[in-house]
């Protein structure tokens, strides 16, 4: 019983780390350089197949690119950020992230599963449209919080900053 309490609290430690733990510390464990380690890449993998099937919370998708060195197919799983209606996914990682560089290879063309298999069109956001966007995705994945370094009830003018180094793209059908 006592051994059940205590991997059970590990383990939401460890996946609420992005709450509590000191942004730098954060990055620097997970993310060195602003890229994902290891242990990153395996936790991403896991969500990326449990975003796929379904049995992560709606809110996560996984996105489904062609490489575009390997031609291979690639997943990683995202929060789809929500506004006025429409669709939005953000790179918490900035332009260098794979995803990005193979949406923008393929022009766009992608595949969103989350349960079903759904063929897409991303568009990318201006970088003055972006500010409102990254704001609602970002009260919605409070796990980018260490990347971002704003609260989420932070200014649109502080948002504004950053858009430039965060590409958004807008899911069309």
């Amino acid at each position: 019983m006592v051994g059940s309490l205590i991997v059970v609290a590990a383990l939401v430690a460890f996946f609420t780390m992005s709450w509590w733990m000191p942004r730098t510390w954060y990055r620097a464990l997970l993310y060195p350089g602003r890229r994902p380690n290891l242990l990153s890449r395996k936790l991403n993998s896991a969500g990326a197949w449990a975003s796929s099937i379904g049995i992560a919370p709606s809110l996560m998708v996984s996105l489904e690119t062609k490489g575009r060195r390997t031609g291979r197919t690639l997943r990683v799983p995202l929060v789809v950020a929500k506004l006025e209606g429409r669709r939005y996914l953000v790179s918490m990682l900035g332009e260098n992230t794979d995803w990005v560089k193979n949406v923008r290879a393929s022009n766009g063309e992608a595949v969103l599963r989350h349960g079903i298999n759904e063929p897409v069109k991303l568009q990318e956001v201006a970088v003055s449209e972006r500010p409102p966007i990254l704001r609602a995705f970002l009260k919605r994945a409070p796990g980018a919080r260490p990347h971002f370094d704003l609260a989420s009830d932070a200014s649109l003018e502080e948002f504004a900053r950053i858009a430039p180094r965060v590409p958004v793209f807008r899911v069309l059908p």
